[in-house]
């Protein structure tokens, strides 16, 4: 299973809209992806709870999985999406 370890870059952590934005992102890319907090259990990318209920801050490291028809390619998309600051945009 493919995974990618990036560094949450929004200046608020994955709370509410940048973990919309990775949730809809998610959601949207038709794979079961899954994130971790550090070396953390994995939650359900997709799950806007889950996501935020994981408390990663700013400069956090994180990790995404996912399996299936590309899923190389949704991880590096959606590692692009956390390495910015989705709370400036």
């Amino acid at each position: 299973m493919p995974t990618r370890t990036v560094a949450v870059a929004s200046a608020v952590g994955l709370h509410a809209r940048p973990a919309a934005v990775l949730t809809s992102a998610v959601n949207d890319c038709g794979l079961d992806v899954s994130l971790a907090l550090g070396r953390g259990e994995p939650v359900d990318a997709g799950s806007i709870l889950e996501v935020m209920a994981l408390g990663a801050k700013h400069g956090d490291l994180v990790t995404l999985s996912a399996a299936g028809d590309g899923a190389d390619a949704v991880l590096d998309g959606l590692v692009a999406l956390l390495a910015r600051d989705l709370d400036a945009e």
